[in-house]
């Protein structure tokens, strides 16, 4: 299989992800324990398992970027393993 992306596509959609996953994670975890600092104010939401669910279901998306990324990136460390010459 060849590459699709480039390879600093590839690594700068890996990096994006992996940051998006870690920051997404802790507020999802915040709206889920109902922590103040998400839910104390009057224009805050009031489901805050609603709203972590769907904080969490963005995470999932990304972890499908992560995948798919590195899947890019694996293919092009084979690639150049093999010698293959590459155009930038």
């Amino acid at each position: 299989m060849k590459p699709v992306f480039g390879m600093g596509q590839a690594w700068s959609c890996i990096v994006m992800s992996a940051f998006a996953i870690v920051i997404l994670s802790v507020i999802g975890a915040l709206f889920k324990s109902g922590h103040h600092s998400m839910m104390g104010s009057t224009e805050d939401p009031k489901d805050g398992a609603a709203v972590a669910a769907t904080v969490f279901g963005a995470v999932i998306v990304y972890a499908l970027f992560l995948v798919g990324c590195s899947f890019q990136a694996f293919l092009h460390i084979r690639d150049n393993r093999r010698g293959a010459i590459t155009l930038s």
